[in-house]
């Protein structure tokens, strides 16, 4: 099978300053309207931007490859070859492709009949790091290396390159004439980046050759040295570089994870960091306190008064052994305040740049099998979201725009972005429950599947391969058991076997609805969310279903259990006493003359049948229950998504469809879940691209079956798509007039929403730490960086600080 290009999210979340738009080499500025946020780099004028200086920008691990073409390349892989290698064209503040006038002169389709043919025309001082002139025979070895024909090269993607026909010289060595075999839409995204022909040129240096180093380059840096011991990649400015030179010394890219990226910044071994929304609130913290704190958070922020006392006795004690277990315990605590206030205080130094990464997180539904492999079930689920309401969750606290993504293919600013989410429909509850009781769906079901079967793959035999450990009874000690589990739905006494509340239960045991649960609905990383964070009269004014993990709703269904058997056994008792009392009565009646012929015995009244089980005020069809598996990560920085989760739950959950919610470990969550198929709803996220005709297409391609049986789904991990999507993405393909094509991808998004296999939600945040002196860096939002540009602002001169 051909392979596609593909390009992971972290492929596409940095970005760039605009450059300038080249005449002929770019599209019109007519389509896609403004960006949803722009980029945050605190713009300044090279003039104003000091000579020299060192920029230490974090990643979140060192690459294993440099060649942006292998399956391993990564986030860091693309940073690298954007400052050291060509790069034709790039992205600009509205993430369009425009040309690079570093490299290009001019690009532009000189011929359309017979065949397709692009020029280029380079700038004439572009040169390699060693001093030859960048030319044909790079672009020759580039399309030999990529077209898919040798099989030697271990290539992730060759999308647009198996459609080159030849390359070759132009008039001069400037011209490169490349002539595609069939029309190709997308050619601007070809050859950016520009590899050198000695990493091109064979197998073996396209394999191994440009793994950990590459000897020549051809950016505003050069490839320093690559120490695996500290972390660090430094990129050092190019002296043969033609254009404005960069204005850093060098550039060191640091591997720190992110969740330790605030103890990075504070102990000085980082500039520029991307963060999570734990990170950012830190930084404010630390900016509204003036770098003190006062014990409302940190370490020790959760000690009450009474945990206090207790310690202080504890280390004050006659117990000399606990004393000082407890004296060690308090010196420990007491250092890791002192060391969190001392990074609040570096904190301070600090400023968070804001916008939008260039990619959108969805609702993806799995419709490979079970209830969602009928369209009406995932269009109901779809019409029942308020989108609106889930983007704010996760961009209005943070003071993002909030407004829901209307495309697959793009997003605003984009040139082939237009809301198309009319052609499934806005937020309808009603509509949704008429779209489930026409696929069949009814609240009160009988339900014949025994307690806890499922209508789904799962409730079909499927297994399921998660890392979460089933759910048992808790024993002794046990705790709350899979704190990982939620059932929506069934655990809240909703699945028909109607539970009231009681003022106490036997055996000590408390009041259902005070178990110890806390007074709020609970998030899915077992913190509180905010208690008026769901609208007044949902779910009748109760506490949210997810109220705890399945063990501790197993305990409370003991108890009521032992309470409903001791009732049965007194039954059964009282009843056996009427019979005894009723024997002796006859046995007294036995010996006195008989007055009255003896009267026929009545037949035994017929035992009474047990009420049929019925799904209550959830859905049921054939007997099961709607139940769908809802998989989230479990990792920190993944709160939004499990509040998200959390949200959509609640909200399917009032038109009658249980989810059973779990959280899995993130290295998993992907490859063992989404992936496989095992899951039915779930939320990720795609990056948005300047070529969605090219890079979009996997993604929504429609499953085909394999010789083997199996389904071949390429990226479409919801296993949704028809032949129709497929052929408006081969016709925009091939489609060389660019308002005809982008017209193409919007009918074909619009498939894709009535499908509905996946629906956007919002676009990610995008949040920097970056120290305040730093000019043309931060969150770049759509467009690419301009690594020559990102430098250290000039100090004011001493009347302008006089001035201030």
């Amino acid at each position: 099978m051909t392979q596609r290009r593909r390009r992971s999210l972290a492929l596409l979340t940095s970005g760039v300053l605009a450059l300038p738009l080249l005449a002929g080499c770019g599209a019109g500025e007519d389509d896609g309207g403004p960006a949803a946020a722009g980029p945050d780099i605190a713009l300044t004028a090279r003039d104003q931007v000091a000579d020299g200086g060192v920029l230490r920008w974090a990643v979140d691990s060192l690459p294993e490859t440099l060649n942006g073409f292998q399956a391993d390349a990564d986030a860091a892989t693309t940073r690298i070859a954007g400052a050291v290698l060509p790069q034709l064209f790039t992205l600009d503040a509205k993430g369009r492709p425009v040309a690079n006038p570093d490299y290009l002169e001019k690009a532009e389709v000189v011929e359309r009949e017979p065949k397709q043919v692009v020029l280029y025309k380079l700038n004439q001082k572009a040169v390699w790091s060693d001093g030859r002139e960048i030319g044909a025979a790079d672009f020759v070895a580039q399309w030999r290396a990529l077209n898919g024909k040798d099989s030697s090269y271990w290539t992730a993607r060759n999308a647009g390159y198996e459609r080159i026909e030849k390359i070759e010289r132009g008039k001069n060595d400037l011209e490169v004439k490349v002539t595609f075999v069939r029309p190709y839409a997308d050619w601007r995204s070809l050859f950016s980046p520009l590899y050198p022909k000695q990493v091109m040129g064979t197998p073996e240096a396209f394999n191994e050759g440009a793994r950990g180093a590459l000897k020549v380059t051809g950016g505003p840096f050069n490839l320093g040295a690559v120490d695996k011991k500290t972390g660090t990649v430094a990129l050092t400015r190019n002296p043969r570089w033609w254009g404005r030179p960069a204005k850093l010394d060098t550039l060191v890219l640091t591997a720190v994870a992110r969740a330790a990226r605030p103890a990075a910044l504070a102990a000085g071994k980082l500039d520029l960091a991307e963060i999570d929304r734990a990170g950012a609130d830190r930084i404010a913290l630390a900016h509204r306190d003036a770098g003190r704190v006062d014990g409302t958070h940190g370490p020790g922020a959760s000690l009450t008064p009474a945990q206090a006392t207790l310690s202080w006795a504890l280390a004050h004690g006659a117990d000399e052994a606990k004393a000082r277990e407890e004296q060690e315990s308090r010196q420990k605590n007491a250092e890791a305040v002192q060391k969190y206030a001392d990074e609040q205080s570096a904190l301070r130094a600090f400023e968070v740049r804001k916008s939008l990464e260039p990619s959108y997180t969805q609702l993806a539904m799995n419709g490979a099998s079970g209830p969602l492999s009928d369209e009406r079930v995932r269009r109901a689920i779809a019409r029942a979201l308020d989108r609106k309401e889930l983007a704010e969750i996760v961009l209005k606290p943070l003071g993002l725009p909030a407004k829901p993504v209307g495309s697959h293919l793009a997003l605003a600013g984009q040139q082939a972005y237009a809301d198309n989410s009319d052609a499934l429909g806005g937020q309808d509850t009603h509509a949704a429950q008429a779209l489930l009781a026409d696929a069949g769906w009814r609240k009160g079901g009988k339900l014949t599947e025994p307690s806890g079967a499922k209508a789904g793959p799962e409730g079909e035999g499927a297994t399921d391969d998660s890392k979460t450990p089933k759910v048992a009874k808790p024993g002794p000690g046990d705790g709350t058991g899979n704190d990982g589990l939620y059932i929506v739905g069934q655990d809240d006494g909703r699945n028909g076997a109607a539970r009231k509340d009681r003022p106490g239960l036997p055996g000590g045991a408390p009041a259902a609805g005070r178990l110890g649960l806390p007074e709020g609905p609970a998030a899915f990383d077992g913190e509180l969310a905010e208690a008026g964070a769901f609208a007044p009269g949902v779910l009748g004014g109760r506490l949210s279903p997810v109220l705890a993990p399945t063990s501790l709703a197993a305990q409370q269904e003991d108890v009521l259990l032992a309470q409903a058997g001791a009732i049965e056994d007194g039954k059964r008792a009282a009843a056996a006493a009427a019979a005894k009392a009723e024997a002796e009565a006859e046995g007294e009646d036995a010996k006195e003359p008989a007055k009255e012929p003896a009267k026929a015995t009545p037949a035994p009244a017929p035992a009474k049948q047990a009420a049929p089980r019925t799904s209550g005020a959830m859905l049921a069809k054939d007997g099961k229950q709607l139940t769908l598996r809802f998989v989230l990560p479990a990792g920190p920085g993944s709160e939004a998504l499990r509040a998200v989760g959390e949200r959509i739950s609640q909200t399917l959950q009032k038109i009658g469809i249980s989810t059973q919610t779990t959280k899995v470990p993130d290295e998993s969550f992907f490859k063992d879940h989404i992936a496989s198929g095992q899951y039915d709803l779930a939320l990720y996220s795609w990056p948005a691209t300047a070529f969605p005709a090219t890079d979009a297409r996997p993604i929504f391609a429609k499953p085909e079956p394999a010789a083997d049986g199996s389904l071949v789904v390429e990226q479409n991990y919801t296993r949704v798509g028809t032949d129709h999507i497929d052929q408006l993405f081969d016709q925009a393909a091939g489609e060389l007039d660019e308002a005809q094509a982008r017209e193409l991808m919007r009918k074909a998004d619009a498939r894709i929403w009535a499908a509905a296999g996946s629906i956007p939600l919002y676009q990610r945040p995008e949040l920097v730490a970056v120290k305040p002196g730093l000019a043309n860096a931060g969150a770049f939002g759509l467009g690419a960086p301009r690594f020559q540009d990102i430098g250290w602002k000039k100090p004011p001169a001493a009347k302008d600080a006089q001035k201030k």
